[in-house]
């Protein structure tokens, strides 16, 4: 699975999906720091990679889209220390695989999280 990182996400996660054998990519190590969140989705959709962003702005956009394309992750965390979000991001992408290729929006919390499919 191809994943793209936006700016809340640690670059520690980043690495550690790789070496778990994601390709994993972070905005800032392509300079892409300041990318306005419609064009974030537009690179993950041409890119084929499932965002990965602590921003809720990201689910109304593919609301209002109404695209089933890219898959969104948003974090809704007490706990952000990118340990925490790797664990609980290793539960969704290993139970949500197939949805997330196909297009859905999950919400990631402490204790649970909640699938969609796209569009919505």
């Amino acid at each position: 699975m191809k994943l793209l990182a936006d700016m809340g996400v640690s670059q520690t996660v980043v690495k550690s999906l790789r070496e778990m054998g994601y390709d994993a990519k972070h905005l800032r190590e392509e300079g892409l720091q300041c990318l306005p969140d419609p064009l974030i989705i537009e690179k993950a959709k041409i890119e084929g990679r499932v965002i990965l962003t602590f921003d809720l702005d990201f689910g109304d956009l593919m609301a209002a889209s109404q695209d089933d394309l890219p898959s969104v992750i948003i974090f809704r965390l007490k706990n952000t220390s990118p340990l925490f979000v790797l664990s609980r991001l290793q539960g969704v992408l290993e139970s949500c695989s197939e949805e997330l290729k196909v297009g859905a929006l999950a919400i990631v919390s402490d204790e649970r999280y909640r699938l969609r499919r796209l569009p919505i």
